[in-house]
């Protein structure tokens, strides 16, 4: 008998037709009613669970008393009561590597859109502001040769700093849990604690995730130590950054500007970051190319298919469970 699977967003109908060649597939339609009810319904047959987007844990899943696994197709896993899931035996799995270039290209899109006032100065000339020649006052800022800190030099981090040294001939600082003594040595970029990497760089790039130590790692002091000239380019999880703190930081002048794909709140539709000229607001697109989706997509029906048919996924987040 074939085991169920309730696939809930972020699954495209090749996926689908993948999964059902060994399972029973569930798929939530708004044409039927409630999303929410017909996943709710689905909870106690299910053995399997594979989308993104859902905050899930002990509530959530008291129904849920055949899951054995959710397959995220997200890197990020903070949706997630990783506690709960171990307590229960439910195995958790992500997406890796396989968004790590289309990332990182984003977190330039940001850093260069901010420096050279892209969003701003496109509103402008479509609003027909454009009658004479620019002036200073409409002036961006240079990116190459200006030094790059990468707060979090994991692979997406490592993939930023490529792009700005062999790109853009930026000098490298990072900090983060570990040395990268390999980063250090192609790519000449040095460690720095966070509060002198704050101090030295003209962009800084969040690429940490969410924990409750980076809950808020960018507050007003951070904010504070920062160059007036500095631009933050905000690609891992919102709650990273004290999001009022950087509002009126970006109200005040205290740095330059923003990129930003992530939020405290998501979706976001309505924010004071919205009304400010030096902020550069994205709708959470890290990963969002066509190409990246898919092997997303792919990578996670992998995953679920080894947990459900008896083998170990590639990429367990949570090994402790695996029988």
């Amino acid at each position: 008998m074939k085991k169920t699977v309730l696939a809930f967003s972020r699954i495209t109908p090749p996926m689908i037709e993948r999964l059902r060649q060994d399972f029973e597939v569930i798929v939530p339609n708004p044409s039927n009613g409630d999303i929410n009810a017909q996943f709710n319904e689905a909870l106690p047959h299910v053995h399997g669970l594979i989308g993104v987007g859902r905050k899930l844990g002990r509530e959530p899943l008291q129904n849920a008393t055949n899951l054995q696994v959710v397959s995220s197709v997200s890197v990020g896993y903070d949706n997630y009561d990783l506690a709960y899931f171990n307590e229960r035996g439910i195995m958790l799995t992500n997406t890796p590597d396989v968004l790590t270039e289309s990332t990182a290209d984003l977190a330039f899109t940001l850093l260069m859109s901010s420096a050279r006032r892209v969003a701003e100065l496109d509103a402008w000339t479509k609003a027909g502001q454009w009658q004479a020649t620019v002036g200073p006052q409409l002036f961006g800022s240079d990116v190459h040769g200006k030094t790059l800190g990468i707060v979090g030099m994991g692979n997406i981090g490592a993939a930023v700093a490529r792009r700005g040294r062999l790109g853009f001939n930026m000098p490298i600082l990072y900090s983060g849990n570990s040395r990268k003594t390999e980063l250090e040595n192609q790519l000449g970029a040095q460690f720095r604690e966070l509060d002198q990497l704050l101090a030295e760089a003209d962009f800084v790039c969040l690429v940490v995730p969410l924990s409750e130590k980076t809950r808020h790692l960018i507050g007003q002091r951070e904010l504070e130590l920062m160059k007036p000239s500095a631009i933050l380019v905000n690609i891992s999880r919102g709650p990273v950054v004290d999001e009022p703190a950087l509002i009126e930081a970006l109200q005040n002048g205290r740095i330059r500007g923003a990129g930003l794909d992530v939020y405290e709140k998501e979706p976001l539709a309505e924010s004071p970051l919205f009304q400010l000229k030096n902020a550069v607001t994205l709708p959470h697109i890290g990963s969002a190319t066509h190409e990246t989706r898919e092997a997303m997509a792919n990578l996670a029906v992998d995953n679920l298919r080894s947990a459900l048919l008896g083998e170990r996924p590639k990429n367990l987040v949570n090994p402790q469970v695996w029988k």
